[in-house]
């Protein structure tokens, strides 16, 4: 058997560490959804037999990722539970399309500076959202709402016996996961996040607190495969500008893991298309399912890979645990405390705005640090959707101001013609400021204008500098003299 596998030992170790990463992160997203909690194991079972049987990247793990609670809750919240499954297998559609069509490694183009905006956004949004959970107590459907109402929803928790139980919880599980790290060695075999559930499920039973816990309908319950009428909703276009933000920020949350994934280990690279392919086959599996969907999540993926993971079978054998918890143990989710999954999501939340890029970028590339803060401030402010589509604009606004780089140097020895040196790049961006100094050439003496040192004029700059010259040379006493490339 070690002959045939030599990993296999490896591989089944692994999995077990990932099962265990994954479980209450699996749950924790559902409730955060909206929707039920086995909703979620049956994602991460999809994202680990069907997707990890797939090639593209042989060690990152997928499964339901808290970077999209915030647009599956907003998906539920406007179309209904029954079209999520329609929303997801279409997103799925999409994706292998995109696969087929060798998108994937397009997705690397994204600026960084967008896509963990988008992150630090959907983390704000997350971290605001289940404080409320937390507490008790419903949140706001806004971002702008979340955040604005937390001071009055900290005054009604500390006027309740209930709530304040419930916060305490929360905190407690948020603690021992953050402390969890400083424990021996042989205690951090069993991950942070399923030993502050744990703890927090026998403190609760233990001393008889007043907080609520996750309901349970069995996985066969759960499932609710969207039927004919469902695929109706197809016909309304605003399902469809929903659809297109799942494929696109699940795809490029899954390629962007697979990149850093990728810089953990020295097997086999990532094929970004195959890649592709394989969470779309898994998206449009759990669509089918009406499950929510899945993305390739890094929490698991370097679990995976710091575990000793070598080969895609530890991920197979993580949706294959995750499988039969479910069949066998679903019981156990409804001693879940509902404020210990609300401090998993806020913990996860916060990890996921990322502080010490915001201040290297701010230091050596202000541009791109404004572009990370705008990014998750629209996204809080407005919907994900659009917030992202915001930061793309800007990103591609400030990559188009840069390539029009362009300097004008003007050499006036005194005596003889004023010289003009163009240089760089002569775009529709730089004119006004060009043409300003152009204007501002004596018009009692000879031009030279100089264009050799361009490398790239667009229309409306060549036509605009030819303009100039046929005035000044009419205006002047000598025609101006041009230098072309």
């Amino acid at each position: 058997m070690t002959t045939r596998f030599p990993f296999l030992k490896g591989d089944v170790a692994a999995s077990l560490v990932v099962f265990l990463v994954a479980l209450p992160l699996c749950v924790g997203v559902s409730v955060a959804s909206g929707v039920p909690a086995e909703l979620g194991l049956v994602t991460g079972i999809v994202g680990g037999i069907v997707s990890g049987l797939l090639p593209g990247s042989s060690l990152q793990v997928s499964g339901p990722a808290a970077g999209l609670t915030v647009l599956v809750l907003e998906a539920v919240r406007a179309f209904g539970l029954p079209a999520l499954g329609v929303i997801v297998t279409a997103a799925g559609l999409l994706q292998l399309a995109m696969g087929t069509v060798k998108l994937g490694r397009w997705f690397r183009a994204i600026s960084v500076s967008v896509v963990e905006g988008m992150l630090a956004g959907i983390g704000l949004v997350i971290i605001a959202g289940q404080l409320y959970a937390a507490a008790g107590l419903k949140a706001p459907a806004s971002g702008l709402g979340r955040i604005a109402g937390l001071p009055e929803a900290l005054v009604d928790a500390l006027g309740s016996t209930e709530a304040l139980a419930s916060l305490a919880v929360g905190a407690g599980t948020v603690a021992v996961i953050v402390l969890w790290k400083r424990m021996p060695k042989r205690a951090q075999a069993v991950p942070g996040a399923l030993a502050a559930v744990l703890l927090a499920a026998l403190a609760s039973l233990a001393l008889g607190l007043p907080v609520a816990a996750v309901e349970v309908k069995g996985l066969l319950g759960a499932i609710q495969p969207p039927g004919a009428d469902a695929f109706g909703a197809l016909a309304n276009p605003a399902i469809l500008g929903t659809i297109l933000a799942f494929a696109l920020i699940a795809s490029a949350e899954s390629l962007f893991s697979a990149a850093a994934v990728d810089r953990l280990h020295d097997g086999p690279r990532t094929r970004y298309d195959q890649e592709l392919m394989a969470q779309g086959a898994g998206n449009a599996v759990c669509g089918l399912l009406g499950a929510l969907p899945m993305t390739a999540v890094i929490v698991r993926s370097s679990a995976n890979v710091q575990a000793g993971a070598r080969t895609k079978a530890s991920r197979v054998l993580h949706g294959v645990w995750l499988l039969l918890f479910a069949a066998l143990l679903p019981s156990a989710l409804a001693l879940t405390p509902l404020p210990a999954l609300a401090g998993i999501l806020v913990h996860a939340g916060w990890k996921l705005i990322p502080f010490r890029q915001i201040v290297s970028l701010w230091r050596a590339h202000r541009g791109e640090a404004l572009i990370l803060v705008v990014t998750a401030v629209s996204i809080v402010a407005v919907n994900m959707f659009e917030g992202v589509l915001i930061g793309l604009a800007l990103a591609v606004a400030k990559t188009a101001w840069e390539a029009s780089h362009m300097q004008l140097e003007v050499v006036d020895k005194g005596a003889g013609p004023v010289q003009a040196h163009l240089s760089g790049n002569a775009t529709f961006l730089r004119l006004p400021k060009i043409l300003d100094c152009l204007e501002a050439l004596p018009r009692d003496r000879p031009v030279e204008l100089n264009l050799s040192g361009l490398h790239h004029v667009d229309h409306a700059c060549r036509t605009a500098l030819e303009s100039w010259a046929e005035r000044h040379s009419a205006a002047g006493t000598e025609p101006v003299k041009v230098r072309t490339p």
